[in-house]
């Protein structure tokens, strides 16, 4: 769960001094995003466990009931909520300025086994596993789910904390996951390869199935060491923001497999909410 501060500036940043920008603070968060993208996309029983901060609970949980999110919310009242300052470009391009707040505080206390009842699929932020205590907790529901045989997806969110974290600890904390959601710089990453299509064949040796987003350039299908398929973006006139586009095609991709399409046919409806994304201000559904 995290506040999204939104900078938008049409000129390059000039140092030292102002630099005209269109700014709004609105509901953010990778786990977030996904989730309401995903209740956009036709799920009807959406649940997101996530801690925010004291300072904003209210405002973040009544975003996402809006959303058609159930909430499992922990309430820290001690550390703010996760506060991202995306800075984005005359192209769309974001870049962020991260203060993990409560998301990282994310503790084994506040997850129960009962919050996988009746569901069919978990999706984990890669987010909560670049510190301790999240990470202890993401895996206490990882292993819970695979313990049900409900399958698990991880998208690894950030190259930056990725390269920090390191890749061996990544790849042995998201064993047994059966998918892995990429996007070309953390691929290149996780593998050492240059090129994503090589990248997401290896690594779907390690994970069953393996999308890797290409911005612009679509996505990819690997499955057992090969890619099956590369899907084009969608053309979007007026791109203005790329902020949750990763989130959006994760979100339209999980809920068009949870409804019994093939992987194919996922990763278009990935790519068409992705492209829904990047036109609308920040990382949520528009109105």
């Amino acid at each position: 769960m995290v506040t999204d501060v939104v900078a938008r500036h049409a000129t390059a940043l000039i140092h030292g001094t102002d630099t005209s920008a269109r700014i709004r603070t609105l509901p953010g968060g990778a786990g977030a995003n996904v989730a309401c993208w995903a209740a956009r996309s036709g799920c009807r029983d959406v649940r997101l466990l996530a801690r925010v901060g004291a300072d904003s609970a209210a405002w973040h949980r009544d975003a996402l009931q809006q959303a058609g999110v159930r909430c499992l919310l922990a309430v820290d009242d001690d550390v703010p909520t996760a506060t991202v300052v995306a800075l984005v470009d005359s192209a769309a391009e974001r870049t962020f300025l991260t203060d993990s707040g409560a998301v990282l505080h994310l503790s084994p206390d506040d997850w129960s086994a009962s919050m996988l009842d009746g569901i069919a699929h978990l999706h984990l932020s890669g987010y909560l596993l670049f510190a301790a205590t999240s990470r202890a907790t993401a895996l206490l529901a990882l292993r819970e789910a695979r313990r049900r045989r409900i399958t698990v997806s991880v998208d690894p969110a950030s190259a930056g904390f990725l390269a920090d974290l390191g890749v061996d600890r990544f790849l042995t904390a998201v064993e047994g996951a059966d998918l892995l959601l990429p996007n070309a710089d953390e691929a290149r990453l996780l593998t050492g390869l240059p090129e994503p299509a090589d990248a997401a064949a290896k690594l779907s040796l390690q994970v069953p199935r393996v999308v890797v987003t290409l911005g612009g350039g679509g996505a990819l299908l690997a499955v057992a060491g090969a890619v099956t398929r590369h899907v084009p973006a969608v053309r979007v006139r007026g791109a203005v923001d790329t902020t949750g586009a990763g989130d959006a095609f994760t979100g339209g991709f999980l809920a068009a497999r949870l409804s019994g399409a093939d992987d194919a046919a996922a990763v278009e409806a990935g790519c068409r909410s992705a492209a829904e994304a990047v036109a609308t201000v920040g990382g949520r559904p528009g109105p």
